[in-house]
């Protein structure tokens, strides 16, 4: 069964000068559950809109987003942001933290809009991801891979059908990429999560053996390269 389904996606934005510029023209895609796929895409390919569409942050102007059999373009902004919580993971380039608030809040806070709380799960998550002795850290007092980790357990507190990784080892050196999709991808695995991740880096695409161009399945991005 398909996880995600899209058809005939098409976003598009207003210039500086006023011109519609179409970021966004994917006529097929389409991820099983448990899949995890790596699309590559250069800096301002619509790599981020893309996975705000799947996501329901940004609407599309026209077709048709199966999210688990729900077409979430169809839904209201509440009713979009509920379904998200519930079955969308979303780790960021920038892990998005809150930084008055511990690990342990960071990762419960995401589960007030989701599956409800459940502090003991939170406490496992954040163990299993390293930071069973900083539940209490705020994210100041935390390293960038720490922070990353804090992202990833609360990407993963709702136990979400599909997880969306935009550039999400963008802000780590060599050793911590590796280590941080291992962490992802094996959370994924663990809980049979579908995972989409976006990248530029070669060297975190390679890690995927099902990886795809953007730009090969994205109209616009076709446009643009040959214009």
């Amino acid at each position: 069964m398909a996880v995600l389904e899209i058809t005939d996606v098409k976003k598009t934005y207003r210039s500086p000068t006023g011109e519609r510029q179409t970021i966004i023209d994917i006529p097929k895609f389409a991820m099983e559950e448990k899949a995890h796929v790596a699309l590559e895409g250069r800096s301002g390919s619509g790599k981020t809109t893309f996975l705000n569409l799947i996501a329901g942050i940004l609407k599309a102007d026209t077709g048709q987003l199966l999210v688990e059999g729900t077409d979430i373009q169809s839904l209201s902004e509440p009713s979009r942001d509920l379904f998200r919580a519930k079955t969308i993971g979303y780790v960021h380039q920038t892990f998005n933290l809150l930084q008055g608030y511990t690990a342990l809040e960071n990762v419960e806070l995401g589960m007030m809009f989701g599956r409800g709380l459940d502090k003991e799960y939170a406490v496992d998550l954040l163990g299993r991801v390293g930071l069973g002795d900083r539940i209490h850290y705020y994210p100041g007092q935390l390293s960038v891979g720490q922070q990353q980790r804090v992202a990833v357990a609360r990407a993963m507190a709702n136990h979400p059908k599909l997880v969306l990784a935009d550039e999400p080892t963008g802000n780590l050196d060599p050793h911590h990429t590796h280590e941080a999709l291992s962490l992802i991808r094996g959370i994924c695995r663990e809980q049979g999560t579908a995972l989409l991740l976006v990248s530029h880096d070669d060297e975190v695409l390679q890690e995927f053996e099902n990886r795809q161009s953007l730009a090969a399945i994205n109209l616009a991005g076709q446009e643009a390269s040959t214009a």
